[in-house]
């Protein structure tokens, strides 16, 4: 490769920043003599270039191929369970499609939550993963049953102290409901008469009411790593977890990439996005280079939102009208485009490919205009 390259080429090569450091830690730390580092320089300037990609190349189509390639690779293994507690965590393809088509509703959003120094130890560190579990009505009752000659919902409780907690709970959330207290049960009866289907939807709302810790997290395990105590969660509430005093809001971070939008921004999304892909790529032993998911990512991010790839998202939203017939639902597309008299400009690839020309990329980008001399007698 570097006999390849004229020698002066390799010294016009300005590397990044961060190359240049960690250059300059490998020379430390190897203790390597000025002419062993021009030869590390020089081959990280040649590997850097094979790196780069050629005007024209169609990258987007690369990495689209990079990536599903390897994935009709991966198993249809859902679900890895995770630390002594058994933490669901969804993996495999499912995963993969998941995060490329950016569901609302993650399958098993988990969080890792790191605690700052005061509290970085393992009794505090089991007070706090205690404190945030939610508690709902139906975890701190013994049993709830409809008293339908009284027409009222009836609940036993496991432990008188938390009766007080429960009549407050109930009445802020149903202020309609009359209540009696008789030993550890509690009788509520609604001021109007209901039917049983009502009376029944009532007594699911009721058992679904919160009471303690934070909405959504269900469970929390604590870990020791790197001589860090670490708690992982199942379930994701990362705005309310951030306003603890005792957890270090700058590590704390959730595997929901649509609540990372929300609370810290479209670039901590796309870092969350972008992390959990190559995650879910090296958890089933698939090397993909980091740059083809890098420029998925960005394309899904780009607009300051997070776009599925898909009809409804990056695809649907491509300007040309064969190119979104052709991926999905081509009929639809292509009488929309009638009714609406759209026209196409047949500046993509997809397009170009469908009736026969030239792609617009590597050769077909330009046209060649040449000079040809006159030949002697013509």
């Amino acid at each position: 490769m570097l006999e390849e390259l004229p020698k002066d080429y390799l010294d016009k090569i300005e590397l990044p920043e961060k190359i240049v450091k960690e250059i300059e830690e490998v020379v430390k730390e190897k203790k390597l003599n000025k002419e062993q580092r021009k030869i590390l320089e020089e081959n990280v300037k040649a590997e850097y270039m094979k790196a780069h990609f050629e005007p024209g190349e169609a990258i987007g189509i690369i990495s689209a191929q990079s990536i599903s390639e390897p994935a009709t690779q991966m198993t249809m293994r859902t679900y890895h369970f995770a630390g002594t507690a058994g933490i669901r965590v969804t993996y495999g393809l499912p995963r993969l499609i998941e995060l490329l088509d950016a569901r609302k509703v993650m399958e098993s959003p988990i969080m890792t939550i790191y605690l700052k120094k005061q509290f970085n130890n393992i009794e505090d560190a089991e007070k706090i993963a205690e404190k945030i579990i939610e508690r709902k009505i139906s975890d701190i009752i013994k049993r709830i049953s409809l008293n339908l000659s009284e027409n009222s919902i009836e609940l036993e409780c496991l432990d008188r102290k938390k009766i007080g907690v429960i009549i407050n709970v109930i009445k802020k959330a149903f202020p309609n409901l009359k209540v009696k207290v008789r030993e550890n049960k509690i009788s509520l009866i609604p001021k109007d008469d209901l039917e049983l289907k009502e009376l029944q939807k009532l007594k699911t709302k009721i058992l679904e009411l919160h009471v303690s810790g934070i909405e959504k997290i269900t469970n929390a395990v604590v870990r020791k790593e790197n001589n860090e105590w670490i708690i992982n969660t199942i379930g994701s509430n990362l705005e309310k977890v951030l306003e603890l005093p005792e957890v270090d809001e700058k590590r704390t971070i959730t595997s929901d990439i649509h609540e990372t939008l929300k609370v810290l921004g479209v670039e901590a999304a796309r870092n969350v996005l972008f992390n959990e892909i190559c995650r879910t790529l090296d958890e089933q032993g698939l090397d993909v280079d980091r740059r083809h998911v890098m420029l998925v990512v960005d394309i899904m991010t780009f607009r300051g939102d997070i776009r599925p790839i898909g009809r409804y998202g990056v695809a649907g939203a491509k300007t040309s009208i064969l190119a979104r017939a052709a991926f999905e639902e081509t009929v639809k597309h292509l009488i929309r485009a009638a009714i609406k008299k759209e026209t196409d400009d047949l500046r993509g690839i997809f397009e170009n490919v469908m009736i026969g020309k030239v792609i617009p990329s590597g050769t077909g980008m330009f046209d060649l205009l040449a000079r040809l001399e006159k030949s002697e007698g013509k």
